[in-house]
């Protein structure tokens, strides 16, 4: 659901299994202002199981969709993989295993602009709260 204060968007993935393989993916992808530096990619199970859901840096990102970008366990990189198919690849590891998605890149770049009109890359620090942050932490412990 989209409000005034959040995007959300679904796109069609593939999951890439080898050079020549790949299966379709639900990715929801969702940015909410009041955490602005994370967007949250949710992948629904093909399985019937539960969705798995990671959070990604907004600016790694962005910075992916021009060039490659990231270390460790999430990488974004932009790729032309055919005659007017451009595709942006998500590398995702974790101790459970490991993932790439391929993404189209429009509706990457057409989400990303959504997320910069809320707030622009750059200006996250002026929406984030650190008070309540950090209250909301020491209240977890």
């Amino acid at each position: 659901m989209e409000s005034i204060s959040t995007v959300e968007i679904e796109l069609p993935v593939r999951l890439v299994r080898s050079f020549t393989e790949s299966d379709p993916v639900r990715m929801r992808l969702h940015y909410a202002a009041h955490d602005p530096y994370a967007l949250r990619a949710i992948f629904g199970a093909t399985d019937g199981g539960a969705p798995v859901e990671w959070i990604l840096s907004r600016d790694v990102v962005a910075q992916g969709l021009n060039h490659h970008a990231g270390q460790g366990d999430v990488r974004v990189w932009p790729a032309a993989v055919g005659p007017g198919r451009d595709v942006v690849y998500i590398a995702l590891n974790s101790p459970g295993g490991s993932a790439l998605l391929e993404a189209p890149l429009r509706d990457m770049r057409s989400f990303l602009s959504r997320t910069q009109s809320m707030v622009p890359l750059g200006a996250e620090s002026e929406q984030f709260d650190m008070d309540t942050e950090l209250a909301h932490l020491l209240a977890e412990s």
